[in-house]
């Protein structure tokens, strides 16, 4: 935030190779986020909470991956934030049943980006953080 407007200072995502062995993956997660972590040096962080989804397999994968992000914040000594989609959904776009579209849109909007975030977990990552400069802003 600058001079009390949102500005998208730098964004992405932080992806491995799905074919590779997950403990591989988790480690190039942990690996990428620390190194992250010490070159932008942030002094907070938001998350977005696990919510109940009826792939197992998939939530599992997600919940792994979560939790190696929660340990890279922690021994970087930052508190994580974490926040519902919903919640998400209702800061960004002003309504908890919003569609992904609506969100994205909301957030080229919020950040006078030219185009919506690309890929979708890029923009989710965006909207996460607006939720919480939003709600921690005093």
């Amino acid at each position: 935030m600058r001079d009390g407007e949102l500005v998208a200072v730098t964004y992405g995502i932080i992806s491995t190779p799905k074919d590779s062995y997950q403990p591989a993956r988790l480690e190039m997660l942990f690996d990428a986020l620390n190194k992250l972590l010490k070159k932008t040096r942030p002094d907070t962080a938001a998350v977005e909470k696990l919510f109940f989804q009826t792939n197992v397999k998939t939530a599992i994968t997600v919940g792994q991956a979560r939790g190696v992000v929660l340990l890279c914040l922690q021994k970087a000594g930052i508190e994580p934030f974490e926040y519902t989609p919903n919640e998400v959904k209702q800061a960004v776009a002003g309504y908890g049943a919003a569609d992904k579209r609506q969100v994205q849109e909301m957030v080229r909007t919020l950040l006078a980006l030219e185009k919506i975030p690309k890929p979708d977990d890029a923009a989710d990552a965006l909207a996460i953080a607006i939720t919480h400069l939003n709600t921690n802003r005093y």
